[in-house]
């Protein structure tokens, strides 16, 4: 019962990996831990270690967070003007909860995009 769609929608895919679901049926967990993918889904059997995230999730989070968050910043005159002793907290405390906080979602939406267009690891796929 490995897939239950026969032409999965690449937006289907996302939006379950972004809940943290399994992207074939979006009934099961896709994490067992903070990032550590469960191997097979618990409800529909199908399997999720063979998606290639990699180094993906990150670079794609550093992006997002560079974007929203620290380009912005430098546009506010106090950040050049105010001690590093008070910008050093007040940025980077919020800079690593958004990123521990969109890590997870993110590797779950390129999990979710992998299984849509259906890219596994190498060694899985049959030769």
């Amino acid at each position: 019962m490995s897939e239950t769609q026969p032409s999965p929608s690449l937006l289907t895919g996302l939006k379950r990996g972004l809940l943290h679901r399994c992207p074939n049926c979006g009934d099961g967990r896709l994490y067992m831990r903070y990032l550590k993918v469960d191997p097979e889904c618990e409800a529909c059997g199908h399997e999720l270690g063979c998606y290639p995230a990699d180094d993906g999730p990150a670079y794609f989070t550093i992006l997002i967070v560079g974007h929203l968050l620290v380009a912005p910043l430098l546009f506010f005159p106090w950040i050049w003007e105010a001690s590093p002793w008070l910008v050093a907290p007040l940025t980077l405390i919020p800079l690593a909860a958004l990123t521990l906080a969109l890590l997870p979602r993110v590797k779950g939406g390129v999990i979710g995009a992998l299984w849509a267009i259906k890219l596994r690891k190498a060694e899985d796929t049959p030769a």
